[in-house]
This record gives C-alpha cells, structure tokens and sequence, in this order.
C-alpha cells in the first residue's frame, strides 16, 4: 500500500510547539513549489533518538519518562505529513527504558518491565499505540550481551554455587570459568567458589552465555513481550567482538536472533551498535542495519565537509563507495547515516550554527540514502561534549523546551546547560531561519522526494569545485540530482558539462540563500542544497 504525502512548498505553514501547558506558533514561507510524493510504507524512515530521562517530565518529579514523550507526541509528528506543524520524524529510538540501578540503564534487572522513574508498561502501550497511530516506528535499546550484577538470573547462578545446586539452570546464564580458563583481553572478576564472572563493561555488568538454549528461549520470551507492546524493533547495544562472541559466530548468532525476531513481527526492523571502521561493520549487514560510524563525529565524513575540511565530490565518491561495500554483503541492506549520538559528543560542539556547518552537515546527511538517525536536541543545535570529566551525562543533558518543563540534567552531569545552547525550542520556532525549521524543512523534502532514501545512486565528478558535488539517484523510473555548495561564495554551474542527464526543473533549495535552474544552468548560493528533477 501507498500514501500521498502532498508538500505544498509555496504555502505559509504555521508552526505550532506541542508542548504540556504553551503553545506558541509562528509562520514562515517555505518558498520553491508544489510538489507531490508517492512513498512506499516499507521500512525507511527518518528517526529520532531519546534519552527518556532527559527528555520531558510529566509529573514535576525532575526525571524524563514516558509520558512526558507522549506530552511532546506532535512537536516530534502531529499525524499530518502536510501540515508543517511539527518536526515530521517517522520512527522513534528509545535508549534503555528497563529496570536498572543506573541512570543510563544499560544494565538490565528486568527485561520485561519499564523503569519506575520512566513510568508503566501501560504508558508505554499508550505511547506505541499513538505512535501507531500516527504511522511512527517504535524501537528500543535491547541490551543482550549482558545484565545487571542485581539481576535475579545472576543472584540465582551465585546462590546456586554457594549452595552446590549445581542443577540450577541460570549457572549456565552467564560466562563462568575458572582460573585457567580465562581468556587474554577479556576482564574477569570473582563470581563464587572458584568461579570468575566475565565482564567486559565493569563488574556491575556480567557477561551472558549466549550458546545456552534456556537462555535464548528467554530471548525469544523477551522481545515477543515487547513486539506484544508495540515495538515495530531494537537497536541491538554493543553488538560487536569482543562483546559477544568471534566476528564470525556473532554474526551466526545475530542471524538466529533476527529469524526469530521475523517469526514474530516479519516486517520488522533492527539496527545494530558496530562501532568499528567500515569494512569492519560491513559484514554486521549480512544480519541487520547498522549505524555507519563513519559518516560520524568530528572526524566523520560528514563534519570534513561541512566544514570545508574534505571536498563534496570525496563526500560523494565515499557515500558510493561505502554503499557498494555494504550492498555487496546485502543487497537489500538499508545504510544508517548520522552525525553524533549518547556516547558521542554532540555535533553542534564542533559543529557551528552561526557559520552554517550544522545546516550543511545536515543536509548532507538527510539528503542521502537509507534510515537517518537524528539526537534528540541536535535540531536545536544541543551542546554537550564528555570533557575532562570523561561522564557521558555530559551529552545527555535535558531537552532545552524553553517552556516550563521540570526535566533535569542527568545524575553525574559536570555541565552548566546554559553554556551548552544555541536557543531553546520555543525561541528557535519563531525564527524562520533556525536550526529546527532548517530541519524540519529538510525532513518534508526528504519525505517529498522518495529518490533520496531508495534510489541508486550514480556520481559526478565536478573537477576543480572542492565546495560543490553531487549524485544522480534513481529509483523506479525517477531520478533526481542532489548537488551540495558548502562553500561561502555563489555559484553558477553549467551542469551539461558534467553530466548527459537533462535537468527539467528545480524541485527544492534549502541553505542561506536561493537557487534557481535557467536550462541547464544552475545558479545556487552558499551554504545551500538542490533537489533537480
């Protein structure tokens, strides 16, 4: 089945801050043309990742929890492709939402259950079914490779030791061995008797066995729980040697757990944590999506060109290139663009807004193929980096609503949120050039323009414009260019020189200036992108 998203880009949209108690609205022109899309309901979409507990607080209580997501529902996707009222994201990651002693919850105690501090698991059936409504995926962080040292399975396994219940089936819940069978590079501590626990995180988090049947049928029990809440799929934590097993039987593993998964809910969609060079992440597609870390952070591929470090037409050469590595492993694999995420120091760090490196970063990744993945505040232009500190509450602090939410900054935060802003939400939505409407816009033509995710993509080689590329995408039996000036000075661009394709029109600009397309010559301003049809 299809759905019409019709983008009237020549409207005057109203934009409206869904927020508990305040509703500002503000109006601005998104100028280019008419435009309608048909886009597929498959499994790409544009996603937006949360830290619950910092997000938006519900009950005053100083803590970001479900509801408070709930609360914020139509500043993320009111239910109107063509409304313009609202960011427009089309799925939604939540870090881990589970019982655990800690703040960031990456240590489990209950794999089916949500953290008292986030709310109920009847809040969270509230939440999926809205989202359901609303046509938003629904993923969470699924942490399988170990629990919480307060686990019950692993207070059990002790016990049973301490006990000589050597029967007990949770003993064979985690990776248990003795002294001489410890293996080189990985970290042990003492478990019970004779036993040593492996724990490659810290001691508070123990390593699972992962081969053990009882085990994996819990898995099974598990994430049929959570398909039962509404999740639509995971985001698979640490997902990598040496975390769980060799490459290759990581791989046997996550193959298994994907078909089981698919058993369940067969259009499911899962993205893994890979945090390795590219063709080390490669192979990880054979089973499921994974974030491409190269495209990531200061060093990425997208911060070297927004900031004029690497030229358009390398950015380009390496998006293709990555692509065809990735496809060769998987051919209908969707790839995971994004700039920063919780264990990273966020973009808008060394990313600046006033010098339009954050828009050009993001136009150079929303632009592009696959499931985008956007940090929740980085369309706001949220700082935040680890520092000297080396806390990763640092890039986790609370959402900047500018309104009277009472979220807090998370447990171990050495920040001052003040000097950590470029704006707020409510004074960024009645700007009409700000970061969030920036981005807002570049999700409606992203969702406009349906080539951009799908399409096959086929590369121009722009010699001697180290500020100015692009590719053809072609998917069914459309294509479009996308072409990039990251640089400070207009251009006026002869396009037949470079390519055999015939441009008819100019779908969409978006950037610090205009663009316009007179045959075949195109005149675009600085710091600004072009769909071509």
């Amino acid at each position: 089945m299809k759905k019409t998203i019709l983008l009237i880009l020549t409207l005057i949209a109203s934009i409206t801050l869904m927020a508990c108690n305040s509703n500002p609205t503000n109006e601005f022109i998104i100028k280019d043309r008419a435009l309608k899309a048909e886009v597929s309901d498959d499994l790409y979409r544009v996603y937006y990742e949360i830290f619950v507990g910092s997000f938006s607080d519900s009950n005053a209580d100083g803590y970001g929890d479900i509801k408070g997501i709930i609360n914020r529902f139509d500043y993320l996707n009111d239910g109107d492709d063509d409304s313009g009222k609202s960011l427009g994201i089309e799925g939604i990651w939540l870090m881990p939402i589970m019982p655990s002693p800690s703040y960031h919850k990456y240590d489990v105690t209950d794999y089916k259950a949500i953290d008292n501090k986030y709310g109920t698991i009847e809040d969270f059936k509230e939440f999926t079914a809205l989202a359901k409504e609303r046509d938003v995926s629904v993923i969470i962080d699924l942490v399988l490779n170990h629990t919480s040292n307060q686990h019950p399975w692993f207070i059990q396994a002790k016990t049973a030791v301490q006990t000589n219940d050597l029967d007990n089936k949770y003993l064979g819940y985690y990776t248990l061995v003795t002294e001489d069978q410890k293996e080189s590079g990985k970290k042990y501590y003492p478990f019970a008797g004779e036993l040593f626990y492996e724990g490659n995180f810290s001691s508070s988090m123990p390593e699972l066995n992962l081969d053990n049947e009882d085990l994996r049928q819990e898995i099974i029990e598990i994430v049929t729980f959570w398909y039962e809440s509404g999740v639509t799929g995971f985001r698979l934590d640490a997902a990598k040697y040496p975390y769980l097993y060799e490459d290759e039987k990581n791989i046997e593993f996550w193959n298994w757990f994907v078909a089981e998964c698919k058993k369940i809910y067969p259009e499911t969609y899962i993205v893994g944590e890979v945090w390795s060079g590219d063709s080390l992440i490669a192979p990880y597609y054979e089973s499921f999506s994974n974030f491409d870390f190269g495209m990531s952070g200061i060093d990425g591929a997208i911060a070297y060109t927004a900031k004029q470090q690497d030229d358009v037409n390398n950015y380009v050469d390496y998006l293709i290139r990555y692509r065809n590595m990735i496809e060769a492993v998987n051919p209908n694999a969707i790839l995971t663009p994004f700039i920063s995420n919780h264990d990273m120091d966020r973009s808008a760090g060394y990313l600046s807004v006033t010098g339009n490196e954050m828009q050009m970063a993001a136009n150079l990744y929303l632009l592009t193929y696959g499931n985008p993945f956007i940090y929740y505040g980085e369309e706001i232009g949220m700082k935040g980096s680890r520092s000297t500190e080396m806390t990763d509450a640092n890039r986790r602090l609370a959402m900047l609503w500018g309104d009277d939410d009472t979220v807090e900054d998370p447990i171990g935060t050495t920040y001052d949120s003040d000097n950590q802003t470029n704006g707020t939400v409510a004074s960024q939505l009645l700007v009409e050039n700000s970061l969030y409407n920036h981005y807002k816009k570049l999700i409606m033509i992203r969702k406009a323009n349906p080539e951009i995710a799908r399409g096959n993509y086929t590369g121009i080689e722009f010699t001697g414009m180290d500020n100015f590329g692009g590719f053809l995408s072609t998917f069914e039996d459309s294509t479009i260019g996308i072409f990039h000036n990251t640089g400070s000075t207009e251009l006026v661009i002869d396009l037949s020189e470079f390519t055999d394709f015939d441009f008819s029109g100019l779908r969409a600009y978006i950037g610090q200036g205009t663009a316009s397309l007179d045959d075949q010559s195109l005149t675009i301003s600085p710091f600004t992108s072009v769909i071509l049809n």
